[in-house]
């Protein structure tokens, strides 16, 4: 039996990629001092209607529960963003940065770059109503993805401005009630013939065709740009009025993340979003906020197409699981061996052993599947045990008391064990 449609199985390695995903991201959230928050799975079907509309539901994953509630599996996290700042906000200093990495669940046909599940890195700035916020969190984006590995010459942050837009509209009596289906008609203008737009844009089609070829901006765009100057990132970024984003609940600054060449949809996306959390609470907490999301899919295809992201890849993957790995090579030696196995393991090493008694050439076997790095020989030597290096096949008799000393010595060995190693000699059995 095979997974449903638009779903993934993690094995060892994918898990891996995953989890290398899931850190690096971690890492930079870290370092722009964002805190890590999540919601349930699975929330009332009210809730995404209320901000969405009742056509979110053909995309959910929605049924009704034993208690008879209208339940459904999260398409995204924001709206229960909403619901948590609204029960909650007033124990938080602002502004309030958040972040979380939840698996979300969408019922849509599913194509590169987009399946039925995924997960996403949201990310939100709450409670700051200036352009200080949109500047770290277009910053915190731009640095996320440089943290994979691309260049500025690999990847680009489009930013607009929906107040452009809105401005742009009132000046030509477009009236506010056609605001939403025109915004959408630009969003959509890259993705559809010109024709359409056209057509969907009508009188002011013209205006909106030459906007995008003489380009245009706004004191807040300006004032963006200039910030992200002044930190080294401009060259990240650049003013795209085409960026609109279809959600109608943006309020200002948008932006959306792509690779430089065009092969890939939307990295990221995201923009401010400051009448959202009192909508959704019913303005209960009424806050001005900005945010964004990542995805894992796009990401995870673009580092393999991408050299040096996919070879910072494959050297995060180099790491074994077992630094160390144990041969057992006379039975009656197997409590003392079990005994360095656990010392070894609480003084920080990965270490792994045979579970039942096997020819020692097959031990050896094992370690190098493995990836080990060292194998500990247990035999006649005892109480002395020839430690081997398993990269150029040198072996030494080590006395059982300086096992911890010596293996930290040993260059071959990770960093990651080397610095959680605490030296302290085995006991006497």
């Amino acid at each position: 039996m095979q997974a449903l449609p638009g779903f993934r199985d993690f094995l060892p390695e994918a898990c891996a990629r995953r989890n290398y995903i899931f850190a690096t991201w971690r890492e930079v959230m870290r370092r722009y001092g964002f805190l890590e928050w999540d919601g349930p799975v699975l929330e009332p079907t009210e809730l995404y209607r209320k901000k969405s509309g009742n056509e979110i539901v053909g995309q959910l994953f929605n049924f009704t529960d034993k208690g008879d509630r209208a339940v459904a599996m999260r398409p995204e996290l924001t709206p229960t963003l909403a619901r948590v700042i609204a029960a909650n906000e007033r124990q938080f200093k602002k502004p309030i940065k958040w972040f979380s990495i939840p698996q979300c669940f969408r019922y849509e046909k599913q194509q590169r770059g987009r399946l039925r599940e995924h997960f996403q890195l949201n990310c939100d700035l709450i409670g700051e109503a200036g352009v200080e916020a949109d500047i770290e969190l277009i910053a915190l984006c731009i640095d996320l993805l440089r943290a994979f590995g691309f260049a500025r010459d690999d990847i680009v942050v489009r930013i607009s401005d929906r107040e452009f837009w809105t401005e742009f509209l009132e000046a030509r009596d477009v009236p506010p009630e056609q605001w939403p289906q025109m915004l959408q008609a630009i969003d959509k203008s890259e993705r559809e013939p010109r024709e359409r737009t056209a057509e969907n844009l009508g009188r002011i089609a013209d205006a909106v065709f030459q906007t995008f070829a003489e380009g245009g901006t706004s004191a807040r765009l300006q004032s963006l740009m200039q910030g992200l100057a002044a930190r080294g990132l401009k060259e990240f970024a650049t003013i795209d009025l085409k960026i609109v984003r279809g959600l109608a609940y943006y309020t200002g600054v948008v932006f959306e993340a792509f690779d430089r060449k065009g092969k890939f949809r939307a990295l990221a996306g995201g923009g401010r979003y400051d009448n959202l959390i009192g909508q959704l609470s019913d303005g209960a907490a009424s806050l001005p906020a900005v945010g964004f999301a990542m995805g894992d899919v796009v990401l995870g295809d673009l580092v393999d197409e991408t050299a040096a992201a996919s070879a910072q890849l494959a050297a995060a993957l180099q790491t074994s699981p077992a630094d160390i790995f144990v041969i057992i090579a006379k039975e009656d030696r197997r409590t003392d061996a079990l005994r360095v196995v656990q010392e070894l393991r609480e003084a920080g090493w990965g270490a792994d052993y045979p579970l039942v008694a096997a020819k020692v050439g097959r031990q050896f076997q094992t370690a190098q599947q493995l990836g080990a790095r060292a194998a500990l020989v247990f035999g006649d030597e005892w109480p002395q045990v020839a430690v081997k290096n398993l990269e150029n096949g040198q072996q030494q008799l080590v006395p059982k008391e300086d096992i911890l000393a010596h293996l930290a010595g040993l260059p071959i060995l990770s960093p990651r064990a080397r610095r959680s190693q605490v030296e302290r000699p085995l006991e006497e059995s």
